[in-house]
């Protein structure tokens, strides 16, 4: 738990962690495991609202309200784009940029062609406006190759937007088994689990995306939460040159 009051909480998301129930297998969420803490303490738990959600393999924070006047609030500030989100991502080679902006809108590429990935999203004109800026903060070098610690911010918030955006400009990041080089991890990952030519090819088991950041007003203040880089990112940065 990062900070908690009586209307809201804010968690750290450990990858790969999933935030909602699906509806194709049972597996821990970290709703779920929000409301049973809760529960142990003796407090109520029916209340609660996920803010802003984060993909299974991203890890940081989630901001999640636990009455009807937060929800509503946070809710508001969500749609007026008004809540600040900061990311760092790992990212293959090495941009020849400082900071860029990328306005790529995105939608679901299974509507303009057969995918194997039904999730998949693509950059494509037809798509709904999205934009991205990603700043570089450290460049370095491991056996594998070359990579990069980038700083994210993103004004939309559409899905996969930070991990389709950054392959489009041709850095995608660490990990990423639909976007990186070879999406057939990704299929490979879903029928048999992690293999030994995954880790060849993606470095890391998940994806290296975390919410490092977030801000918001509540009730005429200004609430800033960080969250440090995991160990598994963290590690990946100290193993480089």
């Amino acid at each position: 738990m990062v900070e908690e009051t009586d209307d809201w909480l804010v968690v750290d998301k450990p990858a790969p962690l999933i935030v909602h129930p699906t509806n194709t297998k049972q597996e821990p969420t970290l709703l779920d495991e929000l409301r049973m803490s809760l529960e142990r303490r003796g407090e109520e738990s029916g209340g609660l609202s996920i803010i802003n959600r984060l993909d299974r393999e991203t890890s940081g924070l989630v901001l999640v309200a636990r009455t009807p006047h937060a929800a509503r609030t946070f809710g508001k500030a969500m749609m007026r784009r008004q809540i600040g989100k900061a990311y760092r991502a790992i990212v293959s080679g090495w941009p020849d940029w400082e900071e860029r902006r990328v306005e790529g809108p995105l939608l679901r590429r299974g509507e303009k062609e057969d995918v194997a990935i039904w999730v998949k999203q693509m950059v494509h004109p037809d798509g709904k406006p999205s934009v991205t800026t990603l700043r570089v903060e450290r460049r370095f070098e491991r056996e594998e190759g070359k990579f990069a610690l980038v700083e994210v911010r993103t004004e939309t918030g559409r899905m996969h937007q930070i991990r389709v955006h950054c392959a489009h400009v041709g850095h995608p990041i660490v990990g990423d088994k639909i976007y990186g080089s070879d999406e057939t991890c990704y299929l490979e990952f879903m029928e048999s689990g992690w293999s030994e030519r995954m880790e060849k090819i993606l470095y890391l088991r998940r994806q290296a995306l975390h919410a490092c950041s977030m801000d918001v007003e509540w009730e005429g203040e200004r609430r800033v939460w960080e969250a440090p880089l995991p160990a598994d990112i963290e590690g990946f940065l100290k193993g480089g040159a």
